[in-house]
């Protein structure tokens, strides 16, 4: 068996990448499905875990686990440094200026109500509005619609067209009433695909006195992100689809506007101190994370970013983008098949239907080729909506993804559809 990936490789190039090496990296591909072997295709969902993440979580429960920032003893003083040293690697995959700008959550959607609840709360108020595109997951609407029940704001959407791009004119127009409070937009679709272009979106609210949030749940896993360099207000992202574990996501914040936010929960570690009359905050980022955390997923999640950072986001985006090629091609030589979602600008994801049979079926079937996809609404109803469907059969691609398992997707799909004709 191959060695893991070198955590201290220097990021290769993309003509350099060896998949056989990543592939062996993790260990569930080796796996049969049905007598099958297993084609992984939902990491738009959740995508596996490499070696390295997987012995940095049994290391720290094995080797040094303890409470973290309250024990003067040694295995705390060790969970707290690993603890503190991935919240450092997020900062710098991020670029962002301080570990204070990094707080740590349950996933993308805490972190998204994080903001609703705590920076929303205080600032939206009864005619205000707040604006989100029609691309949106269900965990960038509804933090949302909650917010405006509460306060008596109104929701603007933003229009995308037929191929799955956002009508930036509609976008523009809805910004110039001079109501909005907060724009709030996603910067990978996990329905279409789609790249958004996020810096112009920001340059635009700015332009006009406008914070912004951006939900990166999608883009980490594909895209060099930079936060000083987009200058958003707030990234949102999770670990689960970065090669780290589940249970534990990121919330990025200006410093100033964190500063200025209440707290979202009370609680220990949350605190400078507490008497019965009144308690005082602690500083960020504690302040935003109260109670105990998920110390082996933090420290997971730290692995997960070197592992990606020794391979390279430039060679894993071109390494995506030759198997969404393929993969377009391939599937497109298939009669009644339609690809949703055509943007230009698209990461490695194919969301499709075939005529004459329910994604439901498509994802039953293919699953007893050993080929997992996600059939369903994908948690953007409103995407179906806006096209008709009830729901979509979804292929989404990986680092570890190869020709051959979009060849074989493909195969098993004219299975489907000579079963169904």
């Amino acid at each position: 068996m191959n060695a893991p990936l070198a955590l201290s490789a220097a990021p290769v190039a993309a003509s350099e990448l060896d998949l056989a090496r990543i592939r062996a990296d993790f260990p569930i591909l080796r796996q049969r499905v049905h007598g099958k072997p297993l084609v992984y295709l939902d990491n738009a969902a959740s995508v596996q875990k490499p070696k390295a993440v997987i012995d940095a979580i049994g290391e720290c429960y094995g080797g040094y686990y303890a409470n973290i920032h309250r024990g003067v003893h040694l295995l705390s003083e060790r969970s707290t440094t690993a603890y503190e040293g991935a919240r450092d690697k997020v900062r710098a995959f991020l670029n962002a200026a301080s570990v204070q700008e990094i707080i740590f959550t349950r996933n993308a959607t805490e972190s998204i109500n994080l903001v609703a609840s705590s920076f929303g709360g205080q600032r939206i108020k009864a005619g205000d509005e707040i604006v989100i595109t029609g691309m949106e997951h269900h965990s960038n609407i509804v933090p949302w619609q909650l917010l405006c029940e509460r306060s008596g704001a109104t929701l603007k959407v933003v229009p995308f067209t037929d191929a799955g791009e956002l009508i930036l004119e509609e976008y523009e127009r809805l910004l110039d009433s001079g109501r909005v409070k907060l724009v709030a937009f996603v910067h990978l679709s996990n329905a279409l695909g789609t790249i958004n272009p996020v810096k112009t979106m920001i340059e635009l609210a700015h332009a006009r006195g406008i914070p912004v949030l951006v939900d990166g749940a999608q883009s980490v896993p594909h895209l060099a992100v930079d936060v000083r360099a987009l200058d958003c207000d707030f990234y949102a992202f999770s670990s689960h689809k970065i090669y780290g574990p589940s249970g534990v996501g990121v919330l990025y914040g200006k410093k100033a506007l964190l500063e200025a936010m209440p707290p979202y929960q009370g609680g220990g570690d949350m605190i400078q101190m507490v008497t019965f009359e009144k308690t005082e905050y602690a500083d960020l980022p504690n302040k935003f994370e109260a109670g105990t955390p998920n110390i082996a997923g933090v420290i997971g999640l730290g692995a997960a970013l070197d592992w990606l950072n020794a391979i390279g986001l430039d060679a894993v985006a071109a390494h995506e983008h030759a198997l969404l090629e393929h993969a377009t091609a391939r599937l497109s030589e298939i009669p009644g098949l339609k690809i949703m979602g055509t943007a230009r600008d698209k990461a490695a994801l194919a969301a499709f239907t075939l005529q004459g049979v329910h994604p439901h079926d498509i994802g039953t079937i293919l699953d007893r080729e050993g080929i997992a996809i996600r059939a369903g609404h994908h948690c953007a109803q409103p995407v179906m909506q806006r096209y008709g469907v009830p729901a979509t059969a979804r292929a989404s691609f990986a680092v570890y993804n190869t020709r051959d398992e979009v060849d074989a997707l493909v195969a098993a799909l004219w299975k489907v559809k000579e079963l169904f004709d």
